[in-house]
């Protein structure tokens, strides 16, 4: 029995799932680096739930991911997704192994989540859905924004240089869904 895409002109075939080995073989990779460091230095102290963390993280991203690809072939949306997805996923590392906000102990970083909670919400609320999704990312980014600016207001810290980089990721993969939306529109009109 063959796969009902098996046929496709995208190309998705067997470079596909080349593709795929290659991304959970470096995620795979990802998650063996703290263990094969901690053989070397005292610097990378990681434990049972360090590793479980990073692995439900590193998971959840490349399973997300995976459900993006498989809804869509259109590139520009995956594209889109693959953005906001490595825009959650360093901002979430970056806040559990440092903080983003002085150390990971600043009580200003529990906000963070938060950022990726209005993201999820807004995606759920979408049905993932791409013109529903560039309203997502805008919320994403004006909480992003909102976040650094409770922080700075409350004298917790200031997250200039980090505010812009991911208000920029969250506007990218805005940008990208709101382009995908309009190609869906054109090639539902026969324009595509």
């Amino acid at each position: 029995m063959t796969h009902p895409t098996a046929g496709a002109k995208d190309n998705s075939g067997q470079a596909g799932s080349r593709w795929r080995l290659a991304v959970w073989g470096a995620a795979a990779a990802l998650l063996l680096l703290p263990l094969v460091a901690m053989q070397f230095t005292d610097e990378v102290d990681w434990d049972l739930a360090d590793f479980v963390f990073a692995g439900v993280l590193v998971g959840g991203v490349g399973a997300t991911y995976e459900l993006a690809v498989r809804r869509t072939r259109n590139r520009t949306y995956r594209a889109a997704a693959a953005v906001a997805l490595a825009a959650a996923f360093i901002l979430l590392w970056g806040n559990a192994a440092v903080g983003v906000i002085g150390s990971e102990d600043n009580p200003a970083n529990r906000m963070f989540p938060g950022v990726i909670a209005v993201g999820f919400i807004g995606a759920l609320l979408a049905r993932f859905r791409p013109h529903g999704m560039a309203y997502a990312l805008l919320a994403t980014a004006f909480a992003q924004v909102l976040a650094a600016g409770v922080a700075l207001g409350t004298g917790l810290g200031s997250t200039v240089g980090v505010t812009v980089f991911f208000t920029a990721l969250w506007l990218v993969a805005a940008a990208l869904f709101r382009k995908a939306a309009s190609e869906q529109a054109d090639g539902a009109a026969g324009l595509g």
